[in-house]
């Protein structure tokens, strides 16, 4: 199985809003730590906005954060719900299946157990525990905080 870019890009922008809790992040701020076009960012956003992992605010103080608390996004949730739409293989389409085994093949079902077991290994992970105590993660996507949480550290 191979996550798709879009999966890709909106767990990047579920963790760097997850590590820039209280306040609005803008879109040019993930696109600069996350490595991603503000475009393919646009669709994601809209998309997460639309699933409720999202709250954006639009207009001139507008930006996004978290639409639920970290702890509370499962990460099986988002890639069944971001995933689901690819078809794993060609058996899998509602059209464009020319499979002629498609009536007597096994491996559909084998291949069906073995994506609900990978989703199933996601459903326990929330997305406070993928950011929350990643100091590693928090130097690249807030670099400010990690700072000031060290610094705070050293201080004791």
């Amino acid at each position: 199985m191979r996550v798709t870019k879009r999966t890709n890009i909106a767990m990047r922008v579920l963790m760097f809003c997850a590590a820039n809790t209280g306040r609005l992040v803008t879109k040019a701020e993930i696109a600069e730590r996350c490595n991603a076009s503000e475009n393919h960012l646009a669709q994601v956003i809209n998309q997460l906005g639309q699933l409720g992992f999202l709250h954006t605010q639009r207009g001139r103080n507008g930006g996004l954060e978290l639409g639920r608390p970290a702890d509370q996004i499962r990460i099986g949730d988002v890639f069944r719900v971001l995933e689901a739409p690819v078809p794993l293989a060609e058996c899998f389409a509602d059209v464009d299946n020319t499979c002629p085994l498609k009536d007597a093949c096994r491996l559909r079902t084998a291949l069906t157990d073995a994506v609900e077991a990978f989703y199933l290994s996601l459903d326990p992970i929330t997305l406070d525990a993928l950011v929350c105590t990643n100091a590693d993660l928090l130097d690249i996507l807030n670099p400010e905080r990690a700072c000031a949480a060290r610094e705070a550290a050293l201080a004791v």
